[in-house]
This record gives C-alpha cells, sequence and structure tokens, in this order.
C-alpha cells in the first residue's frame, strides 16, 4: 500500500514539474468531463420541464380520466350530482387513491364593475392543482380548507383580473357570482393567460358551486367527468376496475376512461448520444495529446530512469510511475471538470432558461460524474501505457551514457 501511496505522490510531483507541458492536455480533458456531466444533467432538467408541461396540459403520469354521463338505458333516471358525488367518493377510498379531483364546467355569470358577464368556469376540487401541477402567478391555489369557508372563492385568469379592475389578489378583490342566487366570492390567485386575447375565465371548488347552486343546468352543465392519479404500475390494473365499478353504481350511466401517461424522456435518446459522442472526442483529443507530452517527458527522462534501474528500480515499478503519471493528471482534470459542471449547473437561470420555474428540480447526476471521472482515468490509462512502455525498454547502459 505505501508502495503505491509513493507512486502516486511522486507521479504528482513530476506533473508539478511538467506542468506547463501538461496543461493544455489537461484542458482539453477537463472540458471534455465538463461537457459529459453538465449536458447530461442539462439534459434531465429539460426532460423535467417538458414532463412538468405535459402534467400542467393532461395531468402527472399516470391519470386517469373517467368520463360519465346518462344514456337512460332500460328507463333508468339521470343520475344527480350528490350520487355522483358520493359514488366517486366511495371508489376513491376503496382503492386508496390520494389525488383524485371531480370536474365539471359551465357560463357562470359574475358581475364586474362593467356589467354581468358570463365566464368560462371549470369546477374541480382542490387536487386537481396537484394532479397538474396548476401554477398561479399571483396568490394560491384551492386547498383542502378552503372546501370549508363560509364563502365561495375563485381562481381566476389575468383576463378576468384586469376585467375586475384589480392589478392583485393582495387586498382580496371580491364580486358577486351566480344567477337566481348570488353570491360574494373572493379571488385567491390568479393564472396566465392561455392566450393573448382570452377572454375571462376561472376555477371554483365543486363543493361551493353545489352548496350554492351557482351553476344553473339551464346553461349546459357539462357531465361530471374525473381525474384520478395513479401509481403508473398499477395503472393498467386499475383503469378496467374505476369504470365497472362507476358504472355499477350509476344504473343507465356510461362511463369510459382514457390514461395518461407524461413522463417519458424525450431527450434520452439521441441527444444523449450525441453529447457522449462529442465528449468522447474530446477525451481522445486531451488523451493523445497526453501521449505526445508523455513521450517527449520520457524522452529527457532517460539518464533518470537508466540511474533508477541501476539502483535496484524494477520494470514494473518504472512501468507504474510513468502510468501514474498520466492517470493522476486526467484524474485532476476529471475533478476539475465535474466542480466547473455542478457550478454552472446549479446557476443555470430555470426561469429564463425553461421559460418558468421547475418544481421538482432533479438532483445533479452523480452517475454522470461517476461516468465522466471513469472516462478520464481511462483516457489517463491509455495515454500512460504507450509512455510506460517506452520507459521499461529503456536499456540500463544505454540510459547512463545518454
Amino acid at each position: 500500500m505505501s508502495g503505491i501511496v509513493g507512486t502516486i505522490v511522486e507521479a504528482w510531483d513530476e506533473l508539478r514539474i511538467h506542468r506547463l507541458r501538461v496543461l493544455l492536455a489537461l484542458i482539453g480533458v477537463a472540458v471534455a468531463v465538463t461537457a459529459i456531466t453538465g449536458v447530461t444533467a442539462a439534459v434531465q432538467m429539460m426532460n423535467q420541464a417538458f414532463k412538468e408541461s405535459a402534467d400542467r396540459q393532461s395531468g402527472r403520469s399516470v391519470t386517469v380520466d373517467l368520463y360519465a354521463w346518462p344514456t337512460g338505458a332500460g328507463g333508468a333516471t339521470a343520475s344527480t350530482e350528490q350520487q355522483y358525488a358520493a359514488e366517486f367518493d366511495r371508489i376513491i377510498e376503496r382503492y386508496g387513491i390520494t389525488y383524485a379531483s371531480r370536474m365539471t364546467g359551465s357560463q357562470l355569470p359574475f358581475r364586474f364593475p362593467s356589467g354581468t358577464a358570463m365566464v368560462n368556469a371549470q369546477v374541480v376540487d382542490p387536487d386537481y392543482g396537484v394532479i397538474t401541477r396548476f401554477r398561479t402567478t399571483q396568490g394560491r391555489w384551492f386547498t383542502d380548507a378552503d372546501v370549508q369557508r363560509f364563502a365561495p372563492v375563485a381562481v381566476v385568469n389575468e383576463a378576468f383580473l384586469a376585467t375586475l379592475g384589480a392589478t392583485d389578489v393582495s387586498s382580496h378583490p371580491t364580486l358577486l357570482a351566480g344567477r337566481d342566487t348570488q353570491v360574494r366570492t373572493e379571488v385567491i390567485g390568479v393564472y396566465k393567460n392561455s392566450w393573448p386575447d382570452e377572454p375571462p375565465s376561472a376555477y371554483l371548488l365543486y363543493d361551493h358551486t353545489t352548496r350554492w347552486g351557482l351553476l344553473d343546468t339551464a346553461m349546459g352543465v357539462q357531465a361530471p367527468s374525473f381525474k384520478v392519479w395513479v401509481p403508473p404500475d398499477l395503472a393498467k390494473q386499475l383503469q378496467p376496475l374505476l369504470r365497472r365499478d362507476l358504472a355499477a353504481a350509476l344504473p343507465g350511466t356510461r362511463v369510459d376512461a382514457s390514461e395518461t401517461f407524461s413522463g417519458q424522456n424525450v431527450l434520452d435518446g439521441a441527444t444523449r448520444w450525441v453529447v457522449l459522442g462529442i465528449g468522447g472526442f474530446s477525451l481522445l483529443l486531451g488523451g493523445l495529446g497526453l501521449v505526445n507530452i508523455a513521450l517527449v517527458t520520457v524522452r529527457f527522462r532517460i539518464r533518470e530512469i537508466g540511474i533508477r534501474r541501476s539502483f535496484g528500480a524494477t520494470s514494473g515499478r518504472v512501468f507504474f510511475g510513468v502510468l501514474m503519471e498520466s492517470v493522476v493528471a486526467t484524474v485532476v482534470a476529471g475533478v476539475v471538470g465535474v466542480v466547473i459542471a455542478v457550478a454552472v449547473i446549479k446557476n443555470i437561470p430555470i426561469e429564463k432558461v425553461f421559460g418558468g420555474r421547475i418544481e421538482d428540480v432533479p438532483p445533479f447526476p452523480i452517475a454522470a460524474a461517476v461516468t465522466g471521472m471513469v472516462c478520464a482515468t481511462a483516457v489517463g490509462a491509455l495515454a500512460g501505457l504507450i509512455p510506460a512502455i517506452v520507459a521499461v525498454r529503456v536499456k540500463v547502459i544505454d540510459a547512463i551514457r545518454y
């Protein structure tokens, strides 16, 4: 063990002596390791950004959407909202599902300062925000505590807030909502418009709309649907069970189900291979430069090697000593490259690069850093192999005469 440590220390001393010769080659190795490690981490962040964007469109992976509507088959009467809600709650409890939301929608009248206007209202449960990673620009999304409030609350878009004549929700703006029974509703959150000229729209809680009768069936209330977030490995098994149980509990109702998979790594294929190819090519160039420098260094150290051999240094000790010089050099370059990659990734302006924040920022890819270090060490070993063989073949008498 002491021999190995002594060889490493000796190799480090030789690198310090010849540091100007190996500096340029090590810069190439460090840049290559930085590229492999940093770009791999950036690809993971881009994958997460795309995944979260897909989640906001249709729900996390795997989200099962259940659509139910009355068919009147067999003379059955249409189920009431209370029946839909009760059976849905039983199913959620039966299968131990953590996040689920009822969904419906309609045109709902709101009394703005400029007059009453019909607004497209989506009616959901608080879990809808978790399932779809709903993002607000001001205020907040609904919580379970909001369900028990004594007045409705709403999360509205920017156009709604502008029509209301408010600039933010810190002043707790309110307005009347509903047709026959008007209820004062507080705006607690704001989200971005989907397009520049989007009209006012809002989200309300399902329990609030049923409690105060805000939705008017004459205005075309949609049939309820249900969004359920289930584990990916159980999605195939749960989907038919959810559809079967809900249809059996609601006679004369047709139930369809669909799944949403949004967890695919869209940048893991060709992009990763391109990055690894570029990094590998950079490592190869750095290794070739290190080979040339090591050969020149051995050429100038022939007399030193001959003297060591004359004092009893074995061929293995000479071989290992020359080899370790390249290995130690590339390991140091690899560490520098990983440190640079970590510094760059940790300081990426996520808001500007990805157009918004990432909720679940992936951890720095330790596997990428380890891969970069292994590649750097392997290149150092290959780069030091030829000079080490040349050093071993030096004859003692010729080396001393040299």
